[in-house]
């Protein structure tokens, strides 16, 4: 991807949540990460880092862009190399993603638990209504 590049199916910047509004400058968020401007282009071309393009081209960076480039400097730093900290990077995103998954399932789970309980209630209050007692159905018989 070059500079000229736009990805048009960017959100459009004002409907991003704050963290991930893109307002830095490629100088501006190699200075808050610690790095030299050319590390992110490094970082980009590797795919570890996707900033948002402006229609001109120009990249700009998040928020959560920073911070993920300080979790690329952590990991590094404790000696992984880039395509490393891709796989970790990878597998903290599906993780990120079977959380939400769960938490959906869960959440489904419990609307089914309160629907099937609902539901036993109704059908045993129906019950009481359709019910006659042993002794009301059996002949008045008596001894001499």
């Amino acid at each position: 991807m070059t500079d000229d590049d736009v990805q048009p199916d960017e959100p459009a910047e004002e409907s991003r949540p704050s963290q991930q509004r893109a307002v830095f400058v490629i100088s501006v968020a190699a200075e808050l990460a610690g790095m030299h401007p050319q590390t992110l282009r490094i970082y980009e071309r590797k795919g570890l880092i996707d900033p948002y393009r402006t229609p001109g081209g120009t990249r700009r960076y998040s928020q959560d862009d920073i911070d993920r480039l300080g979790l690329i400097q952590e990991l590094t730093e404790q000696g992984l190399n880039l395509a490393g900290v891709q796989r970790v990077m990878d597998l903290q995103n599906r993780i990120s993603h079977l959380e939400g998954k769960v938490e959906a399932l869960r959440e489904e789970l419990d609307r089914a638990r309160e629907a099937a309980a609902r539901e036993a209630r109704e059908i045993h209050q129906s019950y009481r209504h359709e019910l006659v007692l042993r002794s009301e159905m059996l002949p008045d018989i008596t001894r001499d």
